[in-house]
């Protein structure tokens, strides 16, 4: 059996040659998609555990053939899946074939088959798509980035939020699944009853997405962890639109900005117990309100405006503060994302108590993140992680002292000093140095650059010659 450095080394290679034959990674890594969930379910009927996907779309059907065939075949077995019920059906939502070359279709197959997939463990299987989803989402030029959020503030935001083996998880607008997947690592430790453990694969999560592409890629990313093999936890679906009335335990989730796109339905039609705005992030806040259970928890990424903005905005924010306990606020920087120069913050808040105190964390002022040079770590968090006293929040302490520390990063605003306040954007920090130099000491230094140019300027008349300039 391969490697998981062998296979991920294929992968890309795979990758290559698509890529050679000029196919887009989007495009590239759904057909990877679909090929490899075939040939595991090959794998799987060969180990004698069944096969879930019907005659005639199987991986025997395909492999074979070659050229027009093939081609023909392999669109065949996508419309029928497409169609299928459950994971199938969720894994294979709107597909399509996007290799149109017979021969580079014909490779990708023979590539994938020479090795077996299915009996790797779930989270090497995982952890190589899961590279794979990361590395092109930091790849600007692939359109993937938007997917994505940094795996550094996912994990920090899944330990202070500290989801337990036996709770609910969901993500509204779940991307390729980072959240629950890195949830789902840091549930599944934490007991090994069985029950338990099977409640988790199968019960635990709910994920939503409006794009066919996402859905694919998050419910392959679980099921390549072995969740949600029994029932697809991803569903494709316009969350703002969602009258299920399911609640979940723990809420964790980063939403589009921005202005509904143009032809969507309208919100407010389906929703009008939501205060009307086009705002996508007004509305994803107020979707979150109401799928949270009584005494659930909710970590959310959004912008500065949902903070500041009057009108809709400040109605919403005011709900939130009355029925919702607003206890934390983390103050992200820019660059981390791949939308750039988006200022954002993580709300924390529990459903059931109205806010009091908020405690602010700036990981904003005076930070520099860059995708590419600097891009933002899980160890850069940790001090936030710490001053969160996750389960313990009695014993948070301030690192903000006005006389002693007054650039400390975690600060708590009363009850009284938010009651005061027109918005919700905190800034306390500065960092600029103060000039203690004399106008002496000024006038000097002035000189002293103003004689070092002037002795440039006569070595450099010097090397030409003594030509004038």
């Amino acid at each position: 059996m391969a490697t998981e450095s062998a296979l991920t080394k294929k992968v890309w290679r795979i990758a290559n040659v698509l890529a050679a034959s000029g196919v887009s990674f989007t495009d590239y890594i759904t057909q990877l998609t679909y090929i490899l969930f075939l040939k595991m379910d090959d794998e799987k009927e060969k180990y004698g555990l069944g096969s879930s996907l019907p005659e005639d779309c199987k991986w025997k059907d395909l492999a074979s053939l070659s050229g027009e065939d093939l081609v023909e075949q392999y669109e065949y077995a996508l419309e029928e899946l497409s169609e299928a019920d459950g994971l199938i059906g969720t894994i294979f939502t709107k597909a399509s074939n996007k290799i149109y070359q017979p021969a580079m279709l014909k490779k990708v197959f023979d590539m994938v088959s020479e090795d077996d997939w299915y009996m790797m463990e779930g989270d090497v299987k995982g952890a190589i798509y899961e590279g794979i989803l990361e590395k092109n989402g930091q790849d600007r030029k692939s359109g993937a980035g938007q997917y994505f959020t940094p795996r550094s503030l996912i994990q920090a935001i899944v330990d202070v939020v500290d989801p337990k083996i036996s709770e609910t998880v969901a993500d509204p607008c779940c991307g390729t699944a980072g959240f629950l997947l890195t949830a789902y690592e840091h549930m599944r430790t934490q007991s090994r009853e069985v029950a338990k453990q099977e409640f988790l694969k199968n019960n635990a999560f709910f994920g939503a997405d409006n794009t066919s592409l996402v859905v694919t890629l998050a419910s392959m990313n679980l099921y390549l962890h072995d969740i949600g093999v029994n029932r697809s936890p991803i569903t494709f679906q316009d969350s703002l639109l969602d009258q299920s009335g399911k609640l979940y335990q723990v809420v964790m989730t980063n939403p589009p900005f921005g202005t509904r796109p143009e032809g969507s339905v309208d919100v407010s039609a389906n929703r009008p117990e939501f205060i009307k705005t086009s705002d996508n992030q007004v509305n994803f806040l107020q979707h979150i309100m109401s799928i949270v259970k009584t005494g659930g928890r909710v970590a959310v990424v959004m912008p500065d405006s949902i903070l500041t903005d009057g009108g809709a905005t400040k109605k919403v924010r005011e709900k939130l503060m009355k029925n919702y306990n607003l206890h934390t606020i983390l103050r992200l920087p820019t660059g981390i994302f791949y939308a750039n120069g988006v200022k954002t913050n993580v709300l924390f808040f529990d459903k059931g108590t109205p806010t009091k105190d908020i405690w602010v964390y700036d990981y904003r002022t005076g930070i520099k993140h860059t995708m590419a040079s600097n891009p933002m770590k899980r160890a850069d968090l940790q001090e936030f992680v710490d001053c969160y006293c996750s389960g313990h929040i009695e014993d948070r302490r301030e690192t903000y002292d006005a006389e002693t520390n007054p650039n400390g990063r975690w600060r708590r605003f009363s009850e009284e000093e938010v009651k005061a306040r027109e918005d919700l954007n905190f800034k306390w920090l500065d960092f600029t140095e103060e000039d203690t130099r004399t106008v002496a000491e000024i006038l000097s230094e002035m000189q002293d650059e103003s004689d070092g140019i002037a002795a440039a300027v006569a070595q450099l008349k010097d090397l030409l010659g003594g030509l004038e300039l």
